[in-house]
């Protein structure tokens, strides 16, 4: 019982200071979204693609989380936007309190988007709130198809679910009417996209949906 009040503790705090990101980011009618997946699900590769389609017409900024290393953080930084590096030095997930001293070291006032690659994961990312616009859950084909009802909450949690390397379709045994039916079925209202951000397929329809979350977030404040 006494862990539980902890653990109660823990989020009730983070919930405050996600709240004061989150008016931070409306009143610079900045997008944010929260990328959350396994390590090796392909995050940081399907953000260099979005990069890549997107930083001419949007004005972008990452924040990088990593339990140890720059790795990621300098593929990001290659694509030509600015990157702010957590390393939570073995911690699990970022928290807002991480996210709001990262924002020290951005210019708000010229972002469009803000992305926050979260560190690899899949349990803890979920519960804890950022004071992003939303989640995004990115899920590989060589994970399996049997993971969204071990880790239903992200699921919940998110608003939209990428499924990476589907160029690898063929070479695995992973069925995905299961794997999106069981989606469905915790998250009915969730946007899909199925990519491959090695062959560029599907990142066009997802930049898209992206920038025309961020003309609705816009319209909603004018």
């Amino acid at each position: 019982m006494k862990k539980i009040k902890i653990v109660k503790s823990v989020l009730k705090a983070n919930d405050r200071v996600s709240e004061q990101n989150r008016q931070i980011f409306d009143q610079h009618n900045l997008l944010v979204m929260n990328v959350i997946g396994s390590p090796g699900a392909g995050k940081t590769t399907l953000l260099e693609g979005l990069i890549k389609r997107v930083k001419d017409r949007l004005k972008i900024a990452v924040i990088e989380g990593d339990i140890f290393t720059i790795r990621d953080a300098k593929r990001i930084e290659a694509c030509g936007v600015d990157v702010v590096q957590i390393n939570t030095g073995g911690g699990c997930h970022l928290d807002a309190v991480m996210v709001q001293e990262a924002l020290e070291n951005l210019n708000l006032n010229k972002l469009d988007l803000l992305v926050i690659e979260n560190v690899g994961n899949l349990v803890c990312p979920a519960a804890f709130n950022l004071g992003e616009d939303f989640k995004m859950v990115v899920m590989s084909i060589t994970e399996g198809d049997d993971k969204p009802e071990k880790y239903p909450r992200i699921f919940q949690e998110s608003k939209v679910l990428v499924v990476t390397k589907i160029d690898l379709l063929k070479y695995n045994q992973f069925d995905m009417e299961r794997f999106l039916n069981e989606v469905k079925g915790i998250q009915p209202d969730i946007e899909i996209f199925k990519v491959s951000s090695i062959k560029g397929e599907g990142l066009d329809e997802l930049v898209e949906w992206i920038i025309k979350q961020l003309e609705v977030k816009k319209s909603m404040s004018a």
